[in-house]
């Protein structure tokens, strides 16, 4: 008798062959001719760079200097390949736990080809609108076309087939958030939230991110003509779109909006009416505080250390029609005699608060990289704090959950900076997530706030930023 549902049985491994007969396993010419084989192939391939080797997913999906077998791929399978790899990263963890359930033994330490193989798989069957014979039967070619997993074709039809037909008993046996998260980063969530707190932060990290626009006039108008919502902060709010095309969207082409999360635009509203004081935006690139700053009436200098990411920052502002001094440099080494009335330091940073819209960054990042770019963020700090005149504004931020690049950062810049005083930031600045503001006067937002109607609209990017003033 089969057993119910809630206690699945698992399959009998086979013994495996030395190798598949050569009629069952494609060579690589047969991706062509076979649809949809080709893309769950380069899926598996970026699915290896990215936890293999540490490679951005951004960097390997991008369309014109991504990975070569992606950018060879048709627009239709690339979007494919990107959700994929979004849901498999995202659940990795839930997907682990699936897969050794189903397992008798531990895959071989050289089967970490089979393994993507099969996460790919899986994050189809279990979390994308993907047909379950079409993700086993492709994943069965995939492992019989690749010599290091041809031997495991039947395992993989095996497993495949067992977690299709008992995904809703595996999902709800494997519920648990913290699965999806490497033992560094639970364990330093754990110990700035709580347990209970980084739960929360891991179980909003499992939804897509939505759009968020800044806009440069008329925030309401471009809510209502986009079928989005106005956040009380001025963002416009639209539902999840990972792999939709933005720049066909209504007013992209004319400027009146650009791609900014909610928490990414507070910290530039910091510095309140900025008409004609002289800005610095000191990480400028891509530009989206740039262009805050300069829709608030600054005059803005923009400065990045990269000259590709500079030459973005200008194309975006000049299609949003707006106007600033670029630099390239670092601000270490950046100069200016008169000084400014505000400068805005958003650091390079472990960019743990993004993980809802990039869910590659627990795979490439480590707990030692935390530690080192908060040493890096303290070097900036104090080039920044040599440009703002006195009676001027510094506004420090970064997008990391981590205290170690937030808080303690902070901490240790005003113990050793006597000329600068923290001003705090009220609940007030921040409408709908007075909860982001600390006991201390920082801003503090995590994935878990800002709760909405649907978990699809809800959270924001987990952000830090605190705001000083010159006083000598």
């Amino acid at each position: 008798m089969d057993r119910p549902p809630s206690s699945p049985q698992r399959p009998r491994r086979p013994a495996p062959s030395r190798t598949a007969p050569a009629a069952e396993r494609p060579s690589l010419a047969d991706d062509a001719q076979r649809p949809g084989l080709g893309a769950r192939r380069v899926a598996s391939r970026l699915l290896a760079a990215v936890v293999d080797a540490r490679t951005s997913l951004d960097g390997l999906t991008d369309r014109g200097n991504g990975h070569p077998e992606f950018r060879k791929l048709e627009g239709r399978d690339q979007a494919l390949v990107r959700a994929i790899l979004l849901a498999a990263l995202r659940r990795r963890g839930t997907i682990e736990a699936i897969l050794g359930d189903c397992l008798e033994k531990a895959l071989p330490p050289g089967a970490s080809a089979l393994r993507h193989i099969l996460h790919v798989a899986s994050a189809q069957i279990l979390f994308l609108d993907v047909p379950d014979s079409a993700a086993v039967d492709l994943a069965v070619a995939s492992a019989q076309a690749d010599p290091r997993s041809a031997r495991f074709a039947n395992l993989t039809n095996a497993v495949l087939r067992r977690i299709a037909r008992d995904k809703e008993a595996f999902l709800a046996r494997f519920d648990d958030p913290a699965l999806d998260a490497p033992r560094w980063l639970l364990d330093r969530l754990e110990a700035a939230y709580g347990a209970n707190g980084a739960r929360a932060i891991l179980h909003a990290q499992r939804v897509p991110a939505p759009l968020d626009l800044s806009c440069r006039e008329d925030p309401a108008l471009w809510a209502e003509r986009l079928g989005g919502t106005l956040l009380p902060t001025g963002t416009v709010r639209l539902g999840a779109r990972e792999t939709g095309a933005v720049d066909q969207m209504p007013g992209f082409a004319e400027g009146a909006w650009w791609v900014q999360d909610a928490a990414a635009a507070l910290p530039a509203h910091l510095f309140g009416d900025m008409a004609g004081l002289r800005a610095l935006d000191a990480c400028a690139a891509p530009g989206g505080k740039t262009a805050q700053l300069a829709v608030a009436g600054a005059r803005v200098t923009a400065l990045d250390i990269s000259a590709s990411r500079l030459r973005r920052l200008r194309g975006n502002l000049a299609r949003l029609g707006l106007e600033a001094e670029t630099h390239e440099g670092s601000i270490e080494s950046f100069t200016d005699e008169e000084g400014f009335d505000a400068v805005l330091l958003d650091a390079p940073c472990s960019s743990t608060g993004t993980i809802r819209r990039h869910p590659d960054v627990p795979f490439t990042k480590t707990a030692d990289e935390v530690e080192k770019l908060a040493g890096v963020q303290e070097r900036l700090l104090r080039a920044a704090a040599g440009l703002v005149r006195p009676g001027g504004l510094l506004v420090f931020s970064n997008c990391s959950l981590d205290p170690r690049e937030g808080e303690e950062t902070a901490r240790r810049f005003l113990a050793e900076r006597g000329e600068f005083q923290l001003v705090p930031v009220v609940p007030a600045e921040v409408p709908d997530i007075e909860e982001a503001v600390t006991a201390e006067g920082f801003l503090r937002t995590t994935p878990a706030m800002l709760r909405k109607d649907t978990a699809e609209l809800s959270g924001l990017d987990g952000f830090f930023a605190a705001r000083f003033r010159r006083v000598t």
